[in-house]
């Protein structure tokens, strides 16, 4: 059973955030996108907030944008968008890895990329490889805006710097660079519509012989999506070997912390952390020599 709420659906950026202004905590009023999430979450446990607002109306909230070396996305863009989009290929190969294995084709006809990251879940398929491309989020309230790095805005299990009276607006990140490359795999018990027991997410750039860039993100594997950035630095800088892709795997093995559930054990998951760090770094490598 559903809990009484009011559905407000402004037609305008403003008249949206002059509704959420007034909220104190997440249970007076809180955005709704394609609900997939949000709206399950509320059917099983009987509680919403007192109002939702719909970001469904709201004009350029939902489109994909590739100017002055910068890739942005509307908050309301879907996840079929991501992947009808033949250019994501070119400036987030990883978002194409993680949309493809998103839930099924229903649900990524309607989820949306600022859902993903606004639901909070650790096992959330986008924010991987949006960590791994060095992705920014836009808050916006009716007091301003402004842009956090997607690597500090989880706080925690579902909780992030997002204020109740503020909407995440867009996701931003710069074109990668020249000879980069970014890959994002999905380990779960089935192939289709299952929730992640490890994501993993790697981006590598290549100059002169070394690693100019490496940044790596887990998923399902903390309270919330993290980089590895101890097992970023293993890399770095340096020219890539058998030898370093092991210690970067194995650190960022140790840097996490996952826990039992019905899905798998954290032995289980920390073990598979290396295995995947180890295989997408090695791929992605190798697709640059």
């Amino acid at each position: 059973m559903y809990a009484n709420f009011d559905l407000l659906v402004p037609d305008e950026l403003d008249q949206a955030l002059t509704m959420i202004g007034g909220a104190k905590t997440a249970e007076d009023c809180a955005p709704l996108g394609g609900g997939t999430n949000l709206v399950v979450d509320m059917r099983a446990s009987g509680k919403a907030p007192a109002a939702l607002v719909s970001v469904a109306r709201l004009p350029g909230l939902r489109g994909i944008t590739i100017a002055e070396g910068t890739v942005t996305l509307g908050a309301a863009t879907t996840v079929s968008d991501l992947l009808r989009d033949p250019r994501m290929l070119e400036v987030g190969a990883a978002m194409v890895d993680g949309s493809r294995v998103f839930a099924g084709q229903m649900v990524r006809n309607t989820a949306t990329v600022a859902g993903n990251i606004c639901c909070g879940s650790p096992a959330a398929d986008l924010v991987p490889p949006l960590l791994a491309l060095g992705a920014s989020v836009t808050l916006r309230s009716a007091g301003g805006e402004r842009t956090v790095p997607l690597d500090e805005y989880f706080t925690g299990y579902k909780t992030s710097v997002r204020r109740p009276d503020e909407l995440l607006t867009s996701i931003s990140w710069p074109v990668p660079a020249e000879n980069s490359a970014s890959r994002f795999y999905k380990l779960g018990r089935r192939k289709g519509d299952a929730i992640t027991m490890v994501g993993v997410s790697v981006l590598v750039g290549m100059k002169d012989g070394v690693c100019s860039e490496v940044r790596i993100a887990l998923g399902a594997v903390g309270p919330c999506v993290f980089r590895a950035k101890t097992a970023e630095t293993v890399l770095k800088g340096k020219a890539p070997s058998p030898e370093l892709v092991e210690q970067a795997a194995r650190k960022a093995m140790e840097e996490a912390a996952p826990i039992d559930d019905v899905r798998a054990t954290g032995a289980y998951r920390k073990q598979q952390v290396q295995v995947l760090v180890r295989r997408l770094l090695n791929q992605t490598i190798e697709s640059l020599s």
